[in-house]
Parts: structure tokens; sequence; C-alpha cells
């Protein structure tokens, strides 16, 4: 599943801080939805806009966001464009061993 931190109207938030916390708030509501927690990624990959100029304050909410150890394999892939929006995240997960197919 891939989120970006748009706003309820599905507009990029134009604060990036607040633009990764809300992909964050959206990747736990859906990963919720599945049964699931960040606990449960196997595998991440992010996108970032200007991740050299961007990346301190991406990763400090990422860090936040991220749990204990251990994580997910993590892919940081730095892109020219997102139309409009800074950062995404693509989440593999697995489901937990009592979810229904």
């Amino acid at each position: 599943m891939g989120q970006v931190g748009s706003r309820e109207d599905s507009s990029p938030e134009p604060d990036l801080e607040t633009q990764v916390r809300l992909v964050f708030d959206n990747l736990n509501a859906i990963l919720a939805a599945a049964g699931c927690t960040f606990d449960d990624a196997v595998d991440v990959t992010v996108f970032m806009v200007d991740p050299e100029s961007k990346f301190e304050t991406i990763w400090k909410v990422v860090s936040e966001s991220w749990g204990d150890a251990p994580h997910p394999t993590l892919t940081a892939v730095g892109v020219t464009w997102l139309y409009g929006f800074q950062f995404e995240i693509k989440v593999i997960a697995k489901l937990p061993e009592n979810a229904e197919a």
C-alpha cells in the first residue's frame, strides 16, 4: 500500500513535517483496518522530493513512527516530483496469522 500526506480534500499538506505525520496517520489507519500495525511491515520504500534538503525533517518523523527494532527493509528513493507531495511511503506488510483471507 502507498500513502501520501493529503488533507481531507486530497490536496497535499504544505508543511513538510505535518505532511509526513499525515502519511503515517493514513498508513496506520489502513494497517489497523487489516488487523496489522507497523510492526507487521516487512518492506518499506520511501520517496522524497529533494532528499538532501528535507531528509532530517522527514527522518525525525519516520523514526518517531518506526517503533522498536527489528525494522523492515528500507529503500529510500530521491525523486523530482510527487504530484505536489514531498514524501510518499509504500509498505508491504504481513497479515496476522489469525487474519481471514
